[in-house]
This record gives structure tokens, C-alpha cells and sequence, in this order.
């Protein structure tokens, strides 16, 4: 069989899961290398602002190795912050196929994708997107330097439309591109309903969330790419339905400082939990602003759970996964009007059932499963 190296900064429950169904599935051969490896002594998540170890697997039923990260600040928000002084004689002797980098903004990434350049096919899984560029000098520079760094890349996998126009506008032709979706593991969201259903409508009643409030639904960093501050706003417009939001990050404060009988505060909820709390509510919005939220993962698991979902024009995943008035809505991402308009109707709207249904429907497509598919296939391809 094939070999594929894969190389990631650290464990994540976006990655790790389908990374243990290709090993699974057996039709290539799995090694992940991971770059950052103080992942494995106390990590802080800088958007929660605390410690963060989910409680789902996120290290078995696959072959990994943790290449030793040498930076002298180790971090993985900047590009010296990883660097691995063996990663590529690790790569090289384990001798794949083809080597699959997620993520090119770390010196040992970028440096291995150079090294093995016209030795191994290089692929690349990124979701960057064009939502955030502004005109002028700036971006003309980035263009240039990023149009050098994806010459190196035989074959990008881009995740939705979006990230597509981005490959396409950095010198990548449509021959190197693949389509594998941005996904979640949707059984483990959607498996259990009944039972999931009914915890979430304990949980309603120990939170004292009337039973026939519609509820809407916030969950993720509070920090102000999110924009987590329209929701505090269309609580205060719309004082007849239940509000919540659920998260840490830097803005905590200064949203608990908002003190309304319809807006309830959730703590950070680990993995497990989150089946249930999107079951919580009717509505799940994400009303972020950026610049950097180039997909919205969160729409992906609230659309598992059968949610209607209202989300800005600034995430990412918009384009492909909200179609208007049939599972959501599309907003301005600075127009608050358009937001409190489109979550008006979702909330007027006498059967959101459907519009989780139909959630349900576009979401089974974008899944763990089609990942594999498109990365066997392409490492099979004659």
C-alpha cells in the first residue's frame, strides 16, 4: 500500500478523529508527525485563556510520532514558534508516497515543504480564505510571497468555496485542486438523538429556560472576532426569547456585566457535552466579524444536531452550508439590522423543525468519511 505522512501542529478533535478512520479503513499506510510537541505538558488555548484537554481521544487507533519543537519560544501563533530540527530526517526515513501539510506558517512546515519539493508529492489542507483581504500594498505583497510558497504544492485539498477562490488566486490551477470537505464527526453529534433530546430539555428546565421559549444559541470563544456583543444586543431587542451563550475568552467580563432576565451565561462545555447543549436552543448563531474565521466549524456540529443556523457573511463556510430561508440565513456581518431582521424571521417562523431538517440533509454530505475518500483516491491515482 501507499505511504502518507501527515504533518499537523497538534491533536485536535477537527482532525484527530478522521485521522484515525484512514488508518482504519486500511487502503494506505498512516504516519502523522506532530510538530508542536509541549502540546503533551500544560496547554493553553489563548482564545479560552485556559487550559483545555478535551475529554473525546484524540491519540488512538492511528501512528503518530511528536517530533521534538526546538524553538526557543515555543507558540503556535508565530512562525518561529515551531521548529524541529529532525523533522525532516523523521520524514525521510519513514520514506512516504506522498506528504499531506496542514497548515505552511511554521518555519519547520514551510522548510520541509521546500525540502521535499520534487522528492515526494507535497499536498496541502488549509481554509484560508480572501473574506479578510483589503486593497493596497499589503496585499499585493502577501499575494507574491503566498504564490511562491504554494509552488511548492503539487496538490491543494480545499474544504469549501471559499477557500477554493483563495488557491485559485495564489497561482493554483484547478488541476491541483481536490475537494474534501471541512467536517465534523456528524454520528457522534447526531447518534443518541432521542437521548441527547432529552437532556438537553433537563438541562432547559435546571436552567429555568421556560418550555415553550424559542432559544438561541451562541457557543465559542468570546473574543471579537466573534462577535458575541450583537447577541448581547438583540437580548436587550428582543426581551421575549431566551438567549445563550456559552464560552470563555478574553470579552468574559465585560459580557457578564450584562445582566438580563432572558440571557443566560454557560461555562466552557468540554466535547461530550456539546451534542446536548446545541440541543439546548432552536437557533444557533455566529454573528463573527473576523478578520480570521475562515471556516466556522461550530455551524457544521450545530447543523449535525438539526439547528437552524444564522451566520455572517465573514465565516467561511457560509457560501456552501446555510442556503437562505431553507436551513438559515446569510447576514452582513456589520449590519446589525440585517441581523436582528433574519433572526426575526427564523424566530417568527412556525416550523424551525424543517429548517433543521434540512440542516441535517446538507451537513451528512461534509463528513469524515468523504475526507478519506478524496485522500485515497488521489494517493491510488495512477
Amino acid at each position: 500500500m501507499k505511504k502518507l505522512a501527515i504533518i499537523t501542529t497538534h491533536p485536535i478533535q477537527y482532525y484527530a478523529p478522521w485521522f484515525a478512520m484512514l488508518s482504519e479503513r486500511n487502503k494506505l499506510i498512516l504516519k502523522v508527525f506532530y510538530t508542536f510537541s509541549q502540546w503533551k505538558n500544560n496547554f493553553v488555548d489563548k482564545g479560552f485563556l485556559k487550559e483545555v484537554k478535551w475529554d473525546i481521544p484524540l491519540l488512538e487507533n492511528y501512528d503518530y510520532e511528536f517530533v521534538e519543537n526546538t524553538s526557543k519560544k515555543p507558540d503556535l501563533f508565530s512562525f518561529f514558534g515551531i521548529e524541529n530540527k529532525n523533522l525532516n530526517s523523521k520524514i525521510s526515513e519513514y520514506n512516504p508516497d506522498a506528504i499531506l501539510f496542514i497548515g505552511w506558517n511554521y518555519a519547520s512546515h514551510l522548510g520541509a515543504m521546500r525540502f521535499f519539493h520534487g522528492k515526494k508529492k507535497i499536498w496541502f489542507r488549509g481554509d484560508s480564505t480572501l473574506l479578510d483581504e483589503n486593497f493596497g500594498i499589503k496585499k499585493f505583497l502577501r499575494r507574491q510571497f503566498l504564490k511562491r510558497v504554494y509552488n511548492y504544492v503539487d496538490t491543494a485539498f480545499y474544504v469549501g468555496q471559499n477557500n477554493k477562490n483563495y488557491f485559485l488566486a495564489h497561482n493554483l490551477k484547478e488541476k491541483n485542486l481536490v475537494f474534501s470537505p471541512h467536517a465534523i464527526d456528524n454520528e457522534r453529534f447526531s447518534t443518541n438523538e432521542k437521548e441527547f433530546e432529552t437532556l438537553a430539555q433537563k438541562w432547559r428546565e435546571e436552567l429555568n429556560i421556560p418550555q415553550n421559549s424559542k432559544t438561541i444559541l451562541f457557543a465559542g470563544k468570546f473574543e471579537n472576532k466573534k462577535n458575541p456583543l450583537f447577541i448581547i444586543q438583540a437580548a436587550k431587542d428582543l426581551p421575549d426569547f431566551t438567549f445563550i451563550l456559552t464560552g470563555d475568552g478574553e470579552l468574559k467580563k465585560k459580557l457578564l456585566s450584562e445582566s438580563l432576565p432572558n440571557l443566560v451565561f454557560l461555562p466552557f462545555q468540554n466535547q461530550t457535552q456539546m451534542p446536548i447543549l446545541y440541543r439546548l436552543a432552536n437557533i444557533f448563531v455566529l454573528p463573527s466579524k473576523g478578520p480570521g474565521e475562515t471556516w466556522g466549524l461550530a455551524i457544521n456540529e450545530a447543523m449535525a444536531c438539526k439547528r437552524a443556523v444564522l451566520v455572517s457573511n465573514k465565516c467561511g463556510c457560509a457560501i456552501d452550508l446555510v442556503k437562505n430561508n431553507e436551513n438559515g440565513f446569510i447576514f452582513n456581518f456589520d449590519d446589525y439590522s440585517d441581523f436582528l431582521t433574519k433572526l426575526k424571521i427564523l424566530l417568527h417562523n412556525s416550523d424551525l423543525k424543517l429548517f433543521g431538517n434540512n440542516s441535517s440533509k446538507i451537513i451528512k454530505n461534509w463528513s469524515f468519511q468523504k475526507i478519506c475518500e478524496t485522500i485515497e483516491l488521489k494517493i491510488n491515482e495512477k
